[in-house]
């Protein structure tokens, strides 16, 4: 009785609290429930303040420094219009496709194409005709790209299986692409700016390694000074891959390639990939359909790895000095030619499972959040930056152990200064004359192409950047008969040549990274292989190839008289041109003082300004 009288007494008190709490928790659940029924009300005004707060932020930049501001106009430009894309595409996709339905009738659909080929082919005849007419040295060029075609036809595994027309699309947007960046200004300014943004970027690296390694090695030794940046720029990659943004890059390029060149799917996203990932990492975008690609697709596959460069090994050639525009370019505009050239030299004679418009979906990131993803990213980049060391290393130490051979061996026949790259500067001269490049400048160029494909394009990019070191330090153009730097041009035509993993020891890490995604098709990839080494390698120099097309020097040309009319102490480019212009303008009278023409005649400082060029280059006038 007692017990009962004391559990109701227990149960009474506990009803009461239950009543209390539920009345002071009633204002809360009822401010809960209201949140949650207007939950897309609240994010949306959440949204249009913040909205309001950068837009206030984003005029006050652009009114206070336009300048300054610029990077920030652009990245709110694109992110405008890619959100206007959504829209349009949201609410007007419907109305444009039923608008586009007459182009879907095959006499129309064939009558535009014979037009569009016709135009642009009459189109190209007027503009190399016109466009050379000042510069005949292009058309050489030109010639290197129906010479290197022809050799791939020629090599085509099934002749009347070729696709024309995905052929003559990929050069073609290799071309517009490269007439956009190369020649008009918007392209070359806004990709000019795109490289010092990146330039600026890859700079930061230095804040961490400079903490872990002391600033003497930093500055002065390259293990310190290049390879960190490969650390920092796969950390980023790992970021922007978890957010998404790779993915939807990638995704957006491939289904352009895709509509254009009529290409599957699957190849397509492995090719658009490799713009920003490297040869063993883009195959992984479509791991789980490489099992049914068929051979034409897994040497398009490899063809992208092999004719592309990697965003990570990007920033490491940008802090050699190379010019990062040409390289974002470079890589690039060798997506949609490695596409042609593979379907040219491996056409499509089997039936793919990959021909849906729809593309292939990516996902995500796996990491659980950025910090993971950061971490993540920064401890696989070190594999690579190993990987980038020791065959640095070998590499080096080979060519070395060969060229003393070679030395022994030619000595032995009174032959004297023999090497591997005096080898390469004879065999490859006239392909490289062909892309375009000055005669004189052709033995350097091949002699950088050849280490690029028989070692490595590391070693090759090295060289490439001491030859330009030595152009804008103000060294003599040639010492004791030998040429110590090449042209801006050639530069230009070098950079694009060597862009890319086209080399000998690509060939164990393209066939080691499929094999252990595909164990089954090991026999597969070994056949495609060296035709895909050889088809990337000729990506890269048909790339060359268009920017001796496209290249015209650019900026206002050094005013030279108003240069050396003041005092200089130092050696640069300018120096050089200018005091060799001098030079040739100088005329010695015997005892008499030096008499100058042209734009140096009568000009009182004109002595003095070639005392001051004799006192760093030697010329006859300076006797």
């Amino acid at each position: 009785m007692i017990i009962s009288q004391i559990n109701f007494v227990v149960n009474l008190n506990e009803f009461r609290l239950q009543v209390l709490f539920r009345s002071y928790l009633q204002p809360l659940t009822k401010a809960r429930t209201f949140c949650q029924r207007h939950a897309s009300l609240f994010k949306k005004i959440l949204l249009g303040l913040l909205c309001l707060a950068y837009a206030a932020y984003f005029l006050a930049a652009c009114i206070l420094d336009f300048q300054r501001a610029l990077a920030l106009f652009v990245i709110t430009c694109l992110v405008i219009l890619v959100l206007l894309l959504h829209f349009l595409k949201k609410f007007l996709g419907k109305k444009l496709t039923r608008c586009l339905k007459p182009f879907k009738n095959s006499q129309l659909r064939l009558w535009i194409k014979r037009v569009f080929a016709g135009v642009s082919l009459v189109g190209l005849i007027l503009w190399l005709a016109l466009d050379t007419a000042q510069r005949p040295e292009q058309l050489i060029s030109f010639a290197g790209i129906c010479m290197f075609v022809l050799i791939l036809f020629a090599c085509s595994k099934h002749h009347s299986a070729v696709s024309w027309r995905t052929v003559f699309w990929g050069l073609g947007l290799q071309f517009v692409f490269g007439l956009l960046v190369i020649r008009t200004d918007p392209g070359f300014i806004a990709f000019q700016w795109l490289g010092d943004q990146v330039q600026i970027f890859l700079a930061y690296t230095v804040a961490g390694s400079s903490f872990v390694f002391g600033d003497t090695l930093v500055n002065d030794v390259f293990a310190f000074q290049s390879l960190p940046i490969i650390i920092f720029f796969g950390c980023v990659m790992s970021i922007l891959y978890y957010l998404g943004l790779v993915q939807w890059v990638v995704q957006k390029i491939a289904w352009f390639l895709q509509v254009t060149m009529r290409t599957t799917a699957t190849e397509t996203l492995a090719v658009a990939g490799n713009i920003f990932v490297g040869m063993t990492e883009a195959p992984l975008l479509i791991r789980p359909y490489l099992a049914d690609l068929t051979l034409s697709e897994i040497h398009a596959v490899m063809t992208s790895g092999f004719a592309t460069i990697s965003g990570t090994v990007l920033g490491a050639f940008i802090s050699f000095g190379i010019d990062a525009s040409s390289l974002i370019s470079a890589s690039v505009m060798g997506a949609p030619c490695a596409l042609a050239l593979s379907k040219l030299v491996y056409p499509e004679v089997e039936e793919s499972k990959f021909k849906s418009k729809e593309g292939v979906k990516l996902p995500r990131g796996k990491e659980s959040n950025v910090l993971e993803a950061a971490s993540n990213g920064a401890t696989d980049a070190i594999a690579l930056v190993a990987n980038v060391a020791a065959n640095l290393v070998a590499f080096l130490a080979v060519l070395a152990f060969i060229n003393a051979a070679l030395s022994w061996l030619g000595e032995l026949v009174d032959i004297q200064g023999l090497t591997f790259q005096v080898i390469c500067s004879y065999i490859l001269r006239p392909m490289v004359y062909m892309m375009g490049v000055e005669w004189t400048d052709c033995p350097m160029v091949a002699e950088m192409v050849g280490i690029k494909f028989f070692t490595n394009e590391f070693v090759a990019y090295q060289q490439l950047s001491q030859y330009k070191k030595k152009r804008l330090s103000g060294m003599e153009e040639w010492i004791d008969g030998q040429k110590q730097w090449i042209s801006v041009r050639a530069e230009v035509i070098t950079t694009f040549s060597l862009c890319g993993f086209a080399n000998l020891s690509s060939i164990g890490i393209t066939l080691g990274g499929l094999t252990s995604m595909v164990p089954h098709r090991k026999s597969d990839l070994s056949k495609v292989v060296i035709r895909a080494l050889f088809t990337g390698s000729c990506v890269s120099f048909i790339s060359a190839c268009v920017a001796g097309i496209l290249y015209v020097p650019r900026g206002a040309e050094t005013d030279c008289v108003s240069f050396l009319s003041t005092s200089f102490t130092n050696r640069s480019y300018e120096t050089y041109v200018c005091c060799r212009e001098l030079f040739q303008n100088t005329y010695l009278n015997g005892t008499n003082p030096p008499s100058f023409s042209g734009a140096w005649e009568d000009k009182a400082f004109s002595a003095m300004a070639l005392a001051n060029c004799c006192g760093f280059y030697n010329n006859t006038v300076c006797a």
